[in-house]
């Protein structure tokens, strides 16, 4: 090894570098470490450049109020739900990381969203390390039909070559897939590892940045659904996407963990078909047509995502133990917020629940977050328990606490909106929210409640 060159040790959880080896990392985890050897950096003059901003790029300081605020720049990636979910379409020059299981639509979604952008904007650069070209041209050929004239392909996993490529073709829009394929011929280490990673990402954002162009980055996931790779990448970049779904199912949800040009956890929702992924504009709608008016258990709820409110059909279904301690399953909701609702159904409402098994579903495979379906869980619970069916035309939204009490939701106004359009004619929710509301919409009933006690009476 070279005199220069130099041995770390880097935690593979979060990207921390020590000079020797150590059993728990500064983040906690446990015989993360691995070694890295790392040769000197190069006398590249372009580790100097500064990115050119308002001041020109030289480091010269400028009053705040004359920085510009103008609308970004945007490529329409020929996808609504793309679009939505980064803002408004992809902004010059920025990063975005896009990650997900394997076989799960990423290079679908990014394929259709390269043939659009060469037909609109020009020359689009598809960088593969995974797949051969052929491969590739049969993809596109499936989801793309007639393939444009500016669409590029390389098959190659040297970055430094993938930068002078680019930089010879000068396209509109880079995609690379994956990241994790990719290697800088200044490190020693291997594909994959935290030091290659890093370094890779780097190089492609100096490239986007400094060229404006807008790179899309393909990321592989651990088993536990995690992003591969050191968790520096996601600060790194401007856009963080995560694309998933059941395999067995034709729904995919697109959700922006992180986005620095629009909304954060807004989501996107496909189908995918023989042809590629289509945009479902009304997710509310795929999400409650096959619900049954008559069917215990079943309760509209919404949540509110992104820009947009949600809304879905929760189910529950109680039944005897058979033998030992009583069942809790939870699919979309979380197993301690159950259990928390259920204590609170048992002494707040009087239903005891502790001999029979509860289950628990969001119809969809859809995992939302937040508190506003506490209620629709506590009254889908109280259905199948009675036997009591609430009906398709009911919906139930609110946060409830220990005491039993209704806590408000954020942007209740919005989905008593949403629900009017799609035809409900009663909304149960926090009377603190329906007090907001005001006038009534026509054809809705709005019942405001204090509590779960409440809640259940209205039924």
């Amino acid at each position: 090894m070279d005199k220069k060159s130099k041995t770390v040790f880097v935690c593979q959880s979060c990207g921390f570098e020590s000079p020797k080896w150590a059993g728990q990392c500064v983040c906690g985890a446990w015989n993360s470490f691995v070694e890295e050897k790392l040769a000197p950096p190069p006398a590249d003059p372009r580790r100097r450049v500064t990115t050119a901003g308002a001041s020109g790029g030289h480091g010269a300081p400028v009053r705040l109020r004359a920085v510009r605020t103008d609308a970004y720049e945007r490529l329409d990636t020929g996808l609504s739900e793309l679009n939505r979910v980064l803002g408004g379409g992809i902004v010059r020059g920025s990063a975005t990381l896009i990650s997900g299981e394997p076989g799960i639509g990423k290079s679908t979604i990014i394929t259709e969203a390269a043939a659009n952008i060469a037909r609109r904007y020009g020359r689009v650069l598809y960088v593969s390390g995974e797949e051969s070209e052929e491969q590739i041209k049969l993809r596109a050929d499936r989801v793309c039909g007639e393939l444009p004239e500016e669409l590029y392909l390389l098959s190659e996993t040297n970055i430094e070559r993938i930068a002078d490529a680019a930089a010879r073709l000068a396209p509109a829009f880079l995609i690379v897939d994956s990241i994790q394929t990719m290697y800088a011929g200044a490190l020693e280490s291997a594909p994959g590892s935290v030091s290659q990673v890093r370094a890779c990402t780097s190089a492609l954002l100096r490239y986007g940045k400094g060229e404006a162009v807008p790179v899309f980055i393909v990321a592989h996931v651990t088993k536990a659904g995690d992003l591969a790779g050191p968790r520096i990448i996601e600060h790194l970049v401007d856009c963080v996407l995560q694309f998933a779904g059941e395999r067995d199912q034709d729904l995919r949800i697109l959700r922006a963990q992180k986005n620095r040009f629009g909304a954060t956890n807004e989501i996107g929702a496909f189908e995918m078909a023989e042809s590629g992924l289509i945009p479902i504009e009304n997710l509310s709608q795929s999400f409650l047509e096959s619900m049954d008016g008559a069917a215990e258990g079943a309760v509209a709820t919404a949540v509110y995502e992104g820009s947009r409110p949600l809304l879905l059909e929760l189910q529950a279904l109680t039944a005897p133990a058979n033998a030992g301690f009583a069942r809790r399953t939870a699919l979309g909701v979380e197993l301690a917020r159950l259990n928390m609702i259920l204590a609170v159904l048992e002494r707040r409402a009087g239903i005891s629940l502790i001999n029979r098994d509860v289950y628990v579903n969001v119809v969809g495979g859809l995992k939302p977050e937040g508190t506003s379906m506490d209620l629709a869980v506590a009254l889908a619970i109280y259905s199948s328990c009675k036997g009591a069916p609430v009906g398709t035309r009911t919906l139930a939204i609110g946060e409830i606490s220990l005491t039993g009490d209704l806590r408000t939701v954020r942007n209740a106004e919005r989905i008593v909106r949403e629900a009017a359009r799609l035809g409900f004619a009663r909304v149960i929710l926090p009377k603190k929210n329906a007090d907001r509301i005001g006038e009534p919409l026509s054809g809705l009933r709005v019942n405001g409640v204090a509590d779960l006690g409440e809640a259940i009476a209205a039924l």
